[in-house]
């Protein structure tokens, strides 16, 4: 089977009306290349603004709350994310399960939230430097996967996201044969899971992702695309990666 690349951008918490330049010449260059899905994930503060001027480019979140509505001060659930015009969200990302402690079994809880609203899913795993240097990554990311992710997944709405806790933001980056290694894994934990279905599910790869080294990582295995933080605050830098996922 044959999958779309996916490039995805996670502003974090950047971007301000100011921004939207930046988020209508990426949508430019989406649209040139065809052959690629583009998304940007922005500030909830930003969803509505960006949707009106992003064209075919996806616009997404960062993060939603797995109740429907309550008593849940400053969380933004999924009704909400719709209502703004966002069409995908991220769960699962590390540096929630780092900063707001999050669990794997959240990130299932959220990813279904999404699902019963009509969100598209980007489920982050990955491991620490520290387990890493144990030996534990793959056990790791096997034990996220089979916690985190809904027994219905499909590639019609869920894309799973391989984030190596130690690259992001640091310039460091697995080498080949790591991110390959760990890519195998999450596909056969993922056709574990859900059988035949796994293999329309597409697999990013998310860890300093730039303009430089992005054509020989999408160009690996059961890479499907990427999940790109600091490079795709600009067009200047996220726009390459966009190309070179058109060239493979």
């Amino acid at each position: 089977m044959t999958r779309r690349k996916l490039v995805v951008g996670n502003w974090k918490m950047y971007g301000l009306r100011a921004d939207l330049p930046q988020v209508r010449a990426i949508a430019d260059a989406a649209a040139a290349n065809p052959s690629v899905d583009a998304a940007l994930c922005v500030p909830f503060t930003l969803i509505e603004r960006a949707v009106a001027v992003a064209g075919a480019l996806t616009i997404g979140a960062q993060d939603c709350h797995e109740a429907d509505a309550g008593p849940h001060t400053g969380c933004t659930s999924a009704a909400m994310l719709v209502e703004a015009g966002a069409r995908t969200v991220i769960v699962g990302h590390s540096e929630r399960r780092a900063d707001q402690h999050e669990t794997s079994q959240d990130a299932w809880a959220k990813a279904a939230a999404a699902r019963r609203h009509g969100l598209n899913v980007i489920l982050c795993c990955g491991e620490t430097e520290a387990e890493r240097d144990a030996g534990r990554a793959e056990r790791v990311v096997q034990a996220q996967i089979e916690k985190s992710v809904p027994e219905d997944a499909s590639g019609d709405w869920f894309t799973l996201a391989y984030e190596p806790r130690w690259a992001i933001g640091t310039g460091r980056t697995p080498t080949p044969d790591e991110i390959a290694s760990i890519h195998a894994i999450a596909r056969a934990k993922m056709r574990q899971l859900v059988g035949d279905a796994a293999q329309g599910i597409r697999i990013l790869y998310g860890g300093s992702v730039t303009g430089a080294n992005a054509a020989a990582i999408l160009a690996m295995d059961d890479i499907d695309g990427a999940l790109v933080g600091g490079a795709s605050l600009t067009a200047e830098k996220f726009v390459p990666i966009i190309r070179a996922a058109a060239c493979n």
